[in-house]
């Protein structure tokens, strides 16, 4: 499996032919090396919620552009196919679906949004089961997230201020019951100006953390 971060909370994942975006904030975003045109091929296109830094307008473009299925809470989904996305996919919290043969879970984000409701996502990928926890401080049901999927690697936010910060994403970890992580959603602007540094002393040496530069991709094996 294949996996770039595209800077903040964007991620693109490549695995045995499917290949999907995780709120592809691109347009504005000073750290992203891409541009929302740039993406040629995808096949779905998961939004966390409404907030400018996590994509919907550069989603509802690569959408249009690729034929991927949008994918959000209803009422962002409704907001896409306003937009002309042809392929949308709207659910809630706890729900699950299919989207090009790959099964998700919506799961709980607290957090706050303007149109719906945020999420994170649980993805069945071929090789891994993920959780992409978009916005989002601790909650104890992590531990039921763990316990309900087996999951093999997170994308959390560590970056404070908005979100978890280091200690809390350490934390969530044990209650993911998941040894390999992604950090997100920190390094963009000032407010977050941290690296992962405190985040990877404190999750300890039995976590993998894999640290990446915005645009760059790495095999997770």
């Amino acid at each position: 499996m294949k996996v770039t971060w595209l800077g903040h909370s964007g991620i693109m994942i490549k695995d045995k032919g499917k290949i999907i975006l995780i709120d592809p904030w691109l347009s504005g975003n000073p750290v992203a090396k891409i541009k929302a045109e740039d993406i040629k091929k995808a096949d779905a296109v998961f939004v966390t919620h409404d907030h400018g830094d996590h994509g919907f307008d550069d989603a509802v473009t690569i959408c249009k552009n690729t034929g991927a299925t949008f994918v959000s809470v209803f009422e962002l989904a409704n907001e896409a196919k306003g937009k002309g996305v042809e392929n949308v996919l709207g659910g809630n919290i706890g729900g699950s679906a299919i989207v090009a043969d790959i099964e998700f879970i919506f799961t709980l984000a607290l957090h706050s949004s303007t149109v719906g409701t945020p999420l994170g996502f649980v993805i069945k990928l071929p090789t891994y089961t993920i959780y992409h926890a978009g916005d989002t401080g601790i909650f104890m049901d992590m531990k039921l997230l763990a316990e309900l999927y087996d999951i093999d690697l997170t994308f959390l936010p560590i970056g404070s201020l908005y979100t978890m910060g280091p200690k809390e994403a350490a934390k969530a970890l044990e209650l993911l019951n998941c040894q390999k992580v992604v950090p997100i959603h920190y390094k963009t602007f000032p407010a977050l100006k941290q690296d992962a540094k405190e985040f990877i002393e404190i999750a300890g040496p039995m976590v993998d953390v894999f640290v990446f530069e915005p645009g760059e991709e790495k095999e997770i094996g």
